[in-house]
């Protein structure tokens, strides 16, 4: 596809020759003499590049400049004119024009400046191509489950986004922690700056301080360079400081600082840098606990928990348990060149009942392992690991969904109608069948049908 020039300027002799030289170059040229046309052809397609004259009626060159950096900051404009002056260059150059220049100039120079303009232009829509990927991967309509706990947390993602609010996201190691965090970030209007992730845990103690706040050169041994560090590189986006607890406490006073005063100075620096970045923090500690143990700073605590975002784990959710195998299984069997439609009755019991102590990011885990594993177009119990099939856990699993103070004998009938039923339609009432399933003959089977009023529905 050729690159679109628009050109636009009220001396028609000047667009025949830019139309002229810029078409045997392969673009393809629209011309207008009339700026108010032009902006309102923008407003139903588009160009690559606005080559646009100063004086012209109606509407100004630096004019129509501003209007376009406003409604499609991403097209390049070359501004020229045959009344150049150094301060109208500096003042275009301020309003965002690509560049800018006087009449007469050589072809070379026009065309030279064209060819710097279009590769910008394509660089621009390559990069709003890749955001908008970032911002429908990160669309909340992509977090899975149906749970009423993971909708609540949905509905106070979507109410604090737009805010620059700080937040504190809480719950157990491999419940989506930074899933949400992204989410918040792609939701706001920072969703165009950088998501710069600080995992506060995982860094040496020893050059926390450097990463976060980054140095000066020769402050220590080592530092032969200035180093920016993770808050200037989250500048006009998000710093998500996961393992927030992991802090040592000397590094939480100059985080404190910082959130008061919207500033800081780089190790070794004296010149403070503002800076202009949301905060967003995460942990699977309970920080009022650390609070009260004096490992954690309450003053800290409370502007990091301006709100608080807590992800059940998934043990208290059992619900979302088969859209997430569902969701999982449809990755992994795309990145593995697998077609495997689903799970059987068996292999989702197994998946329903165990207790998930790493959460979702175990059960994505557990699901590559089972695709790489399986055999045939289902995933059967026998593709899940071994610590899935324990039934001794299993049926640890089942008891802690009863509560604590019940009727023994009333549940131990509920739970034997129960498994005579499921027998039943798994056989497809078929009474030897069923009587087998269960481990017992067909007559003591049709004993307990009279027993418990068990009539067959098929």
């Amino acid at each position: 596809m050729k690159p679109k020039i628009m050109v636009i300027d009220d001396e028609k002799n000047y667009l025949i020759l830019l139309e002229t030289l810029l078409t045997d170059e392969g673009y393809e040229v629209l011309t207008f003499s009339d700026p108010e046309l032009a902006l309102a052809f923008l407003d139903e397609d588009e160009v690559d590049v606005i080559i646009t004259d100063v004086r012209m009626p109606n509407l100004s060159g630096q004019e129509v400049l501003e209007i376009i950096k406003k409604k499609h900051p991403h097209i390049p404009v070359i501004i020229m004119t045959a009344y150049g002056t150094v301060d109208g260059a500096v003042e275009a150059m301020k309003c965002g024009a690509f560049d800018y220049l006087n009449k007469p100039f050589s072809n070379d120079e026009l065309l030279l400046t064209v060819q710097k303009a279009v590769k910008l232009s394509f660089a621009e829509k390559q990069n709003l191509i890749l955001k908008k990927a970032l911002w429908e991967k990160h669309d909340i309509k992509n977090i899975v489950g149906k749970s009423k706990a993971i909708r609540d947390v949905l509905d106070i993602v979507k109410r604090v986004a737009q805010s620059d609010i700080n937040v504190l996201i809480t719950g157990e190691s491999g419940t989506g922690k930074e899933l949400i965090a992204k989410s918040i970030h792609y939701l706001s209007n920072r969703k165009d700056g950088p998501f710069v992730v600080v995992n506060c845990g995982a860094l040496n103690p020893n050059l926390l301080e450097s990463e976060l706040f980054g140095h000066e050169k020769g402050s220590f041994t080592g530092a032969t360079y200035t180093k920016k560090g993770r808050f200037e590189l989250a500048h006009k986006g998000t710093l998500f400081l996961d393992e927030i607890g992991e802090l040592p406490v000397e590094l939480q006073v100059k985080l404190l600082r910082f959130i008061q005063e919207k500033n800081f100075e780089r190790v070794g620096g004296t010149e403070p840098i503002k800076v202009d970045v949301r905060i967003i923090a995460a942990t699977n500690k309970d920080l009022k606990e650390a609070v009260k143990n004096k490992e954690f700073r309450e003053d800290l605590y409370y502007r990091l928990n301006v709100v608080n975002i807590h992800l059940p784990p998934l043990r208290e959710r059992p619900e979302d348990i088969p859209l997430l195998a569902a969701h999982f299984l449809k990755i992994y069997s795309e990145k593995n060149k697998k077609k495997i439609k689903g799970f059987t009755s068996k292999a989702m019991e197994f998946l329903m009942y165990y207790k998930w102590p790493g959460n979702v990011r175990e059960l994505e885990n557990v699901i590559e392992r089972a695709v790489v594993l399986c055999q045939k177009d289902v995933i059967d119990y026998e593709d899940l690991p071994s610590e899935l099939k324990n039934e001794e856990e299993h049926f640890k699993t089942i008891l802690d969904f009863l509560p604590p103070e019940i009727n023994l004998n009333q549940t131990l009938e509920k739970l034997e109608a129960a498994l005579i039923k499921r027998a039943l339609v798994k056989s497809n009432f078929v009474q030897s069948q069923a009587a087998k399933m269960l481990g017992i003959s067909k007559s003591l089977l049709q004993y307990k049908l009279k027993k418990y009023n068990i009539l067959k529905t098929k």
